[in-house]
């Protein structure tokens, strides 16, 4: 199976909050994003080197108005309201130690979502951590081939000040292909801590 680049559709362009993108715009970001191109997918997330990208991920979610589930740390969760809060923006809680399972049960919840021709997009930060390390977590990209769903890459570049959701792929299931489209679409993104960056590919 060859990779396959998809075309967003503006049907699938939900309207936004105007509240977000007018604090986005306060602060110099700018949102590039022309619609998602099916109801499930992987919106891949990088880079992810700093605390700051949670709360503009956030931004940019309302701002956008998509409503997609993300993994957390389970320790996250069980904080009183702010673990309400995390599940209501669509956080799904992971226990780091015992994470087994975890793809299996979103690849199902996926399928359920397509059979009810729901959305449901998982958003992940596949460095797993604001940390550098040697790659990235395989998790997100198994459950989109498993699957068979496509990926979204999202980048944030901190000095553009840019938060782009522009190219979605059809996955070959080769990793070592697939990477290679990574690295040409957000090689040249970079962070707040660009040395913290990881590198894309699947870790050792």
């Amino acid at each position: 199976m060859s990779l396959e680049r998809l075309a967003p559709r503006a049907a699938l362009k939900p309207r936004g909050s105007a509240l977000a993108r007018a604090i986005l715009r306060l602060f110099g970001w700018r949102l590039l994003f022309e619609g998602l191109p099916t109801r499930q997918g992987v919106l891949l997330v990088y880079p992810h080197t700093s605390n700051w990208d949670f709360a503009i991920g956030v931004l940019a979610k309302w701002a956008l108005g998509l409503q997609v589930r993300y993994w957390g740390k389970d320790s996250l969760f069980r904080v009183p309201l702010v673990g309400r809060w995390a599940r209501w923006i669509g956080g799904i809680p992971v226990d780091r130690k015992n994470p087994k399972g975890l793809v299996g049960q979103t690849v199902t919840q996926m399928r359920l979502a397509a059979a009810r021709d729901e959305l449901f997009w998982l958003a992940a930060a596949p460095e797993g951590t604001r940390a550098y390390t040697p790659g990235w977590r395989s998790g997100a990209y198994q459950v989109a081939v498993l699957a068979e769903v496509p990926v979204g890459l999202v980048s944030f570049d901190a000095p553009s000040r840019t938060i782009a959701v522009t190219a979605f792929l059809r996955l070959s299931g080769q990793a070592k292909q697939d990477f290679a489209a990574f690295r040409e679409e957000l090689g040249d993104k970079r962070g707040f801590r660009p040395e913290l960056a990881s590198p894309i590919q699947l870790k050792p």
